[in-house]
């Protein structure tokens, strides 16, 4: 026969594991990193690189410091080894510019190249850089659609009708180390009417 003690231990490991499991749904369940509204983002200012080719110029803003992410992101994406560069294309003349194929890449001075992510995975990043593994699904889903906002919508073509198109792309560092002052900087697009390359520093 169980004494009186078991039960008691019992109920009160019990009552423990229920208020750990709430206060974990409880702290999980809310946003994961607090996004700024995209409609927020200021125009392009400072330094900004342009290029214009084949009818199309392109627009490079400066490269965002880690307080620039924190504020827009709440998340140091340079530290998560998250590259953000900012640009925007606009329609100059002549016949619509299909878009969709357009390929952005990025090197630096020693010739590497810089790979190119999605939102979705530079979210995946950023969680495992922050060590961030215990969440509620509905609050990482969030995080990527208004994370996703931010990225640069290449899928209708340019055209004297709809002319500009501005947003973030994102590169992952070649060794997915943190983003750490990198020199030499080159944006290449391939895949418009012609090729564009922007020195970035």
């Amino acid at each position: 026969m169980l004494s009186p003690n078991y039960w008691s231990n019992m109920r009160l490991r019990t009552a423990v594991f229920v208020i750990a499991a709430a206060s974990l749904t409880t702290s999980c369940a809310g946003a994961l990193f607090k996004v700024k509204p995209a409609i927020d983002l200021p125009p392009l200012t400072g330094d900004v690189k342009s290029a214009t080719a084949g009818g199309v110029t392109v627009r490079v803003a400066p490269l965002m410091t880690d307080e620039e992410s924190q504020d827009l992101f709440e998340a140091n994406l340079p530290l998560s080894g998250i590259l953000p560069v900012r640009l925007e294309l606009a329609f100059e003349s002549g016949v619509p510019v299909e878009t969709r194929k357009a390929r952005i890449s990025l090197r630096d001075a020693e010739g590497r190249e810089w790979k190119q992510v999605s939102p979705k995975a530079a979210v995946s990043r950023i969680l495992k850089a922050n060590e961030v593994y215990a969440y509620n699904p509905n609050s990482r889903k969030q995080f990527e659609k208004e994370f996703a906002a931010y990225a640069i919508d290449l899928k209708p073509p340019l055209s004297s009708s709809d002319r500009v198109r501005k947003g973030f792309v994102f590169f992952e560092t070649p060794r997915k180390e943190p983003v750490e002052s990198p020199k030499g900087l080159i944006l290449a697009i391939e895949k418009l009417p012609q090729r564009v390359e922007i020195p970035l520093n």
